[in-house]
């Protein structure tokens, strides 16, 4: 519920309330069971709300009941997470990425909007206008969806040429995942000067930045930092995205950063974990970096840099050869990171 309302605030909401229900299964129609749904229409009246957004997926005829019940603006939690990357994509193949997703996710809400006609059945009513609006939204929307994913697809062409281009350039690629906000485009500009837009808030940024890197023995590398990952991620934002996500593909290393301050950084690892594997990308070799040490506090005073990571790095759970303590806005640990990118890089080009 937290990371709701940081969606909903990064959104542009404030969130006046929260209302927790445990089921089973949720209602077919409602979502909520009766009884919530009237302590939720109770609450009309003493905090004035004229938006619900909730955590789960809607289908539209939850949506649709809810609305009428409610009288006001019902979203989901994909509906939500939408809206904000329409709020942040930059470039324009960020903002196609963005607008394929939206119509993937409308479509079969138009569609439900008008299946009160085609529960009827033939005959009185479903005739005229009524039938022919459906096809012909439903069209359009085929029809738009088709030429994004053809721009799309001559977008992924481009990104294959280039990417062609960088390996026949040897040049090695590093790229940084993780779930939304951990700091991944704090650390590319501390790493490399590159100057990303940064923000406390969720998805701050969108498209795929990719800048140069000298490593301690002069190599160079490339260093490409690219969307967050987030808990119930809308597949038709996966989707969408994939063309970018593909840049992951050609990475010799997956750089994981993880926000250790966070309570549910567990969980955030997991979720990165599973999107990975869903983008069949496991085997790649990995590093983990645990980002903003500066805000732990050490008996209510905060650390300087070389007594949380000498505190730190004695504990077993995050204890790895493989894993870095940093915090890319002090610029913390980043000597030992980019030292530990070396050693990696070196041990997977040596042959076996």
């Amino acid at each position: 519920m937290e990371e709701l309302a940081q969606l909903a605030n990064t959104a542009g909401a404030d969130v006046i309330g929260r209302l927790i229900q445990r089921l089973p299964i949720p209602s077919k129609t409602h979502y909520l069971g009766k009884g919530k749904l009237d302590e939720l229409l109770s609450l009309k009246g003493s905090v004035n709300y004229d938006v619900i957004i909730f955590d789960d997926e809607l289908s539209p005829l939850q949506q649709r009941n809810l609305e009428e019940a409610l009288q006001v603006k019902v979203i989901d939690r994909a509906a939500l997470i939408l809206d904000i990357f329409a709020k942040r994509a930059r470039t324009h193949e960020g903002q196609l990425q963005v607008e394929l997703a939206q119509h993937q996710y409308l479509f079969p809400r138009l569609a439900g909007q008008w299946s009160h006609l085609e529960r009827l059945g033939g005959g009185i009513g479903t005739r005229g206008p009524g039938e022919s609006q459906l096809e012909t939204d439903r069209r359009l929307i085929r029809q738009k969806i088709h030429r994004l994913q053809v721009q799309i697809e001559e977008m992924r062409k481009h990104r294959r040429l280039y990417r062609q281009q960088r390996r026949e350039s040897g040049i090695p690629i590093v790229a940084l995942v993780g779930y939304t906000n951990a700091g991944k485009s704090t650390l590319l500009n501390a790493l490399s000067r590159a100057d990303v837009f940064v923000e406390d808030k969720l998805f701050a940024t969108l498209d795929p930045t990719t800048r140069r890197l000298t490593l301690p023995d002069k190599n160079v590398v490339l260093l490409t930092d690219t969307v967050g990952f987030i808990r119930k991620l809308p597949p038709t934002i996966v989707t969408a995205f994939r063309a970018t996500l593909e840049e992951l593909s050609e990475a010799n290393i997956l750089l994981h950063v993880v926000d250790l301050t966070s309570h549910n950084a567990p969980e955030q690892c997991q979720t990165v974990e599973d999107i990975l594997t869903d983008l069949n990308l496991m085997d790649k070799p990995r590093i983990t970096a645990l980002n903003k040490i500066d805000l732990l506090l050490d008996n209510g005073k905060i650390w300087d840099e070389k007594s949380a990571i000498n505190y730190l790095s004695d504990r077993d759970d995050i204890s790895n050869k493989n894993t870095v303590l940093i915090s890319a806005e002090k610029r913390w640990g980043l000597s030992g990171l980019l030292e530990l990118i070396n050693q990696t890089l070196t041990e997977i080009t040596q042959p076996v």
